[in-house]
């Protein structure tokens, strides 16, 4: 199979009357999201055809150093939108947040691209940069999960705890039961992914490969070893995060620090 399905510019206008559907309705519902929809549309559409265009210098250039440079400001961004989604103004939270998606990611991506897919250069753009975006993705998505989880049953288990803590638990083990259902939530979504995927939809990733000419065949056992990077990596990120992160919310002296819950970001 090697014809590609070619969008005109006209043909790819043609599928923005699904955005204007979605304001058309929330205005009859008066849910106020309408500027929100046409910037976030917006704000996809620029942003997909700059890393196009970017990604095209990239392809005809290659270079480890502007390779490593696109996956670390993609990091840092991730970062900062974990940070801004949970609303989480602790120094503790952010840097544990930093350390798991690049400790997390970063050796999920290395092994994907040097033991699975065998990219030769190793820093060919063309395979790490959308790999990359993959996998920081969704353990960003899973942090995110994570994150609240861990906040907000640290603030309601309070008393449970600091029971813990007075009959000599340490401080790992009397907040096991949050770090686990801060694990739980933040891997449900990967994995209800899993259950539904090949039966109820068609990854994005596959379906474009479909479209664009690759033998089925090849789009699916691609699509396999992603979604199997992707649930390590959110595993990784997740447990490196849940390690670090239940630290901060003791003092030196193995005391529990004022309580917050995560509230919605502006």
């Amino acid at each position: 199979m090697t014809d590609v399905a070619v969008l005109s510019l006209w043909q790819l206008a043609a599928a923005y009357l699904f955005v204007l559907i979605l304001v058309v309705v929330v205005r009859v519902k008066k849910l106020g999201r309408e500027k929100e929809i046409v910037l976030a549309t917006s704000r996809m559409t620029l942003q997909l055809v700059a890393v196009g265009y970017l990604l095209v210098y990239l392809i005809g250039h290659p270079s480890p150093w502007l390779t490593l440079l696109i996956v670390a400001v993609m990091e840092v961004f991730a970062v900062h939108t974990i940070s801004r989604q949970t609303a989480t103004n602790s120094v503790g939270l952010t840097t544990a947040v930093a350390v798991a998606m690049v400790g997390g990611t970063g050796c999920c991506l290395a092994w994907f691209v040097v033991m699975v897919v065998a990219v030769d250069p190793w820093y060919e753009p063309r395979h790490v940069i959308p790999l990359a975006g993959m996998l920081i993705g969704n353990s960003m998505t899973g942090i995110t999960l994570g994150v609240n989880q861990l906040v907000n049953g640290m603030a309601d288990h309070r008393r449970d705890i600091e029971a813990a803590l007075m009959l000599g638990a340490v401080a790992e083990d009397a907040c096991k039961q949050v770090r686990d259902r801060s694990f739980d939530a933040a891997i449900i979504p990967t994995v209800n992914s899993m259950l539904g995927m090949g039966i109820v939809f068609l990854p994005g990733m596959m379906t474009g490969q479909i479209l664009s000419g690759t033998d089925p065949r090849l789009a699916v056992a691609y699509q396999i070893a992603i979604v199997l990077g992707i649930a390590g990596s959110v595993a990784l990120t997740v447990v490196i995060f849940n390690r670090i992160a239940y630290r901060s919310f003791f003092t030196d002296r193995v005391q529990l620090v004022p309580s917050q819950k995560v509230t919605a970001a502006p």
